[in-house]
């Protein structure tokens, strides 16, 4: 066998042993766990290639690991710096865009009922991907690709880290948290927060309790950028220009429509948080589409000598 077969039969293998897993503990979403996987991921994605693509596989791995820890900690620490909590401020912004209307609640009003319906558990469905899409995508082209993946986490760090930024400075309180009646600030009637009940209509109540435990660990406050809708439509920009046609580009845009409708609907986000999601995809494409672009023409432009110059 050569070491090509050898490593697409390790990674069909190590796809088969990430399913079984999933079904039986869930889905990991403990830093170490995820950064476990994606370390196995790169080792057998690697298996068979010189040694310089080792020692490299080494560099980007804890750099990887590195962006994923400095996020952890520092989400953790960004509710302690005191700044005021926004509570009303967001509600009000997404009434004034629908003209007095609550999203939130005419969502839950006119479609959570007792019984999970079709569109509870295409909404769990929508919400995991959060959890597995945009690691999952890093994974593939960091085996196939890796220029690609230097330009996708580029772009993917400064979304992560510029939605901490906005945490620190702009703690904002959910609709779920805003109207609980466990907060002393209720500013309208509870909401439930439905999001892993599709998991449960489906038989995977271990995907439930895990995504629960997320939350639970989660900083609360942390609502404005909503990652959730900017990661959607992130790995949809990035691929933009790769897809075939308009068409293409067109379905795929039902991916981060889908998770905006989701988010609202289960009361994890108001729509200005989408938005602002949104906006901090197009700041960090436009951003590094310039550094690329001008790091490309210096590259290329030759430099002149002296008897040029001369």
């Amino acid at each position: 066998m050569t070491l090509a077969k050898a490593r697409a039969v390790a990674l069909v293998s190590y796809g088969a042993i990430f399913v079984w897993s999933f079904q039986t503990n869930g889905l990991p979403v403990a830093r170490l766990a995820v950064l476990g996987w994606v370390g196995g991921a790169f080792l057998v994605g690697n298996i068979g290639q010189p040694l310089a693509k080792q020692r490299q596989m080494v560099v980007d791995l804890v750099l990887y690991a590195s962006m994923w820890l400095a996020y952890d900690y520092s989400r953790g620490v960004a509710d302690s710096f005191g700044f005021p909590l926004q509570v009303e401020a967001p509600r009000n912004i997404d009434r004034a865009m629908f003209l007095g209307t609550d999203p939130n609640i005419w969502m839950q009003e006119r479609f959570l009922e007792t019984s999970v319906r079709w569109y509870d558990v295409l909404g769990s469905l929508v919400y995991f991907t959060h959890f597995f899409v945009p690691v999952a995508t890093s994974v593939y082209l960091w085996i196939r690709f890796r220029d690609r993946w230097l330009r996708y986490i580029r772009r993917f760090a400064t979304v992560l880290f510029a939605g901490v930024l906005t945490y620190v400075v702009l703690p904002t309180a959910p609709p779920w948290m805003a109207s609980s009646t466990k907060h002393p600030y209720q500013i309208m009637e509870p909401l439930s927060r439905p999001t892993g009940r599709g998991w449960n209509e489906l038989g995977l109540e271990t995907v439930s309790s895990v995504l629960l435990k997320g939350q639970q660990w989660a900083n609360p406050t942390a609502a404005i950028p909503s990652l959730h809708a900017a990661f959607a439509l992130f790995v949809v920009v990035f691929f933009w220009t790769r897809m075939p046609n308009s068409w293409w580009r067109g379905i795929s845009l039902l991916f981060p429509f889908a998770m905006a409708v989701t988010l609202v609907y289960f009361a994890e986000h108001y729509v200005i948080d989408i938005v602002a999601g949104w906006l901090f995809v197009a700041g960090s494409f436009w951003f590094w589409g310039r550094w690329e672009s001008r790091r490309s023409v210096a590259t290329v432009t030759p430099i002149p000598t002296d008897s040029a110059v001369a």
